[in-house]
């Protein structure tokens, strides 16, 4: 859990990262940034900025934000009763984000490894105008890079509170004291 001045200064450098890398924003869509600690209270390494434009029944567009070394920890986007799990594609607008899912693990993963349940090591590095998609049921996580991310995220309708987390500790839904 996260402090509401702790939240409110996330949505802050938010702002302020996407107005750096030119995304035009409404008041309304910067006042609909949500912070994501994921109930572990440490912001700064498991967290994830999001601002969705757009989530109907078929479509969904969001811009992601991660800070340095900042983790959105490993989940899958599963099948549930008349939803079968999310495809995503993740484009990386601006610095480096290591997206890690099932495969063959690499000997040295590029991220840090944050303190949190981990269990794929399949290193994709996605670099500023790389592009990756993930289909559904697919396990993954991802970091930013040294000097953070902005991730443009294109899928198909997001339940992110129906998210299966591997690390049990994590609540999707964010909560501040």
């Amino acid at each position: 859990m996260i402090t509401k001045q702790e939240y409110e200064n996330a949505k802050k450098a938010t702002v302020k990262a996407f107005r750096g890398a030119g995304i035009k924003m409404t008041e309304a869509e910067e006042e609909r940034i949500e912070v994501a600690d994921f109930g572990l209270g440490d912001l700064k390494n498991i967290g994830l900025e999001i601002l969705t434009y757009v989530n109907t029944e078929r479509v969904c567009a969001k811009e992601l934000y991660l800070l340095p070394y900042q983790t959105c920890p490993e989940h899958i986007h599963a099948d549930g009763p008349g939803y079968s799990g999310k495809e995503e594609t993740f484009r990386c607008r601006r610095g480096k984000v290591y997206l890690y899912v099932s495969g063959e693990p690499v000997k040295k993963v590029g991220a840090r490894i944050p303190d949190t349940v981990l269990t794929v090591f399949h290193e994709i590095e996605l670099n500023e105008g790389e592009q990756y998609t993930l289909y559904p049921n697919t396990k993954h996580w991802f970091q930013g890079g040294a000097e953070g991310a902005i991730v443009s995220e294109f899928s198909t309708r997001s339940r992110d509170e129906s998210d299966i987390f591997t690390d049990p500790k994590i609540r999707r839904i964010p909560e501040t004291e």
